[in-house]
């Protein structure tokens, strides 16, 4: 196991914040300055500039920095190695996902796995996709699912099943009687948006420009960053929004909103990527095999 301090200090390298690397490392704020302080106090340097508003790595931090990857990364791969000479399946698995995979899709998935493996660590990261992915690139994460394929050199991107995206509305707004609806035939009402990053926002984007209409045009009233904040605003008649079908199975179901299909249907991949220099040990592979057959089970 790698020293504390080095696991402290890379979290707080990572975030510029000793705040959010608390929050990340589930410590009090003054538990982690302290980590820093010993640390520092250790090598006989200052690793990070201290300025109004916030924090930079200094010259020593950066050096730091470079071996504390290093060194967490051996950690974890001897954890994993010897785990795996005992015919043990355990050891750290840091997962990120974005939002609506991780709310609606990984936790079955997670469960089972977690059933097989009892020794197995597993974290969950939530955020959008353009977070993982940058997450995954600094090697902060072993595997991230998303709703596009990665842009990110360097990263693998595996498709591990299809989803289908619809419009959903209140029971009450214009939309509701239509048995399915064209991107022409949206412009004319009030439009509620994932937040720019979001794979469901580069998606709804890329389709409406495919049929000729630029994502401005739309009634924009509204950006959230999560699929629960859309239905929430959706359910009291302020417009539409479009989401995984996932998403709204139980809504749709309840009565409580309607789902729409678009026409033509709109459909995406939706990818598994990892660092492709990175030693990818047993426990990573099983869990992206395991993720991949579950995933396509539960699109069917």
């Amino acid at each position: 196991m790698a020293d504390r301090r080095l696991q402290v200090f890379h979290a707080v390298a990572k975030h510029l914040s000793f705040t959010r690397a608390a929050d990340a490392l589930f410590m009090t704020q003054p538990a982690v300055t302290f980590q820093i302080k010993q640390l520092e106090e250790q090598y006989g340097t200052r690793l990070f500039e201290r300025r109004h508003g916030g924090i930079s790595l200094t010259p020593a931090g950066e050096l730091v920095l470079g071996y504390a990857e290093k060194i967490l990364a051996l950690s974890d791969e001897m954890e994993t190695r010897l785990g795996e000479m005992t015919g043990e399946m355990r050891g750290p698995l840091l997962v990120g996902a974005s939002t609506t995979i991780a709310e609606f899709l990984l936790p079955r998935v997670l469960g089972e796995f977690n059933a097989l493996y009892p020794q197995v660590r597993a974290r969950l990261i939530v955020a959008n996709s353009e977070s993982i992915e940058g997450r995954v690139a600094e090697h902060t994460l072993d595997v991230g699912l998303i709703e596009a394929p990665s842009k990110i050199s360097g990263l693998s991107s595996q498709i591990c099943c299809e989803d289908e995206l619809q419009v959903i509305c209140a029971p009450d707004y214009p939309l509701a009687g239509m048995h399915s609806v064209t991107p022409k035939q949206l412009v004319d009402y009030e439009f509620i948006s994932r937040e720019p990053g979001s794979g469901t926002r580069e998606i709804t984007d890329t389709y409406f420009r495919s049929h000729k209409i630029a994502p401005d045009a739309l009634k924009m009233q509204m950006e959230l960053g999560s699929p629960e904040a859309l239905k929430g605003v959706v359910s009291t008649g302020l417009g539409f929004a479009i989401v995984s079908r996932t998403v709204v199975e139980k809504e749709v179901r309840l009565g409580t909103l309607v789902g729409i299909p678009l026409d033509p249907p709109l459909k995406r991949s939706l990818y598994l990527i990892h660092p492709q220099d990175r030693f990818q040990s047993r426990l990573t592979e099983t869990f992206i095999a395991f993720t991949r057959s579950k995933l396509r089970d539960m699109a069917l």
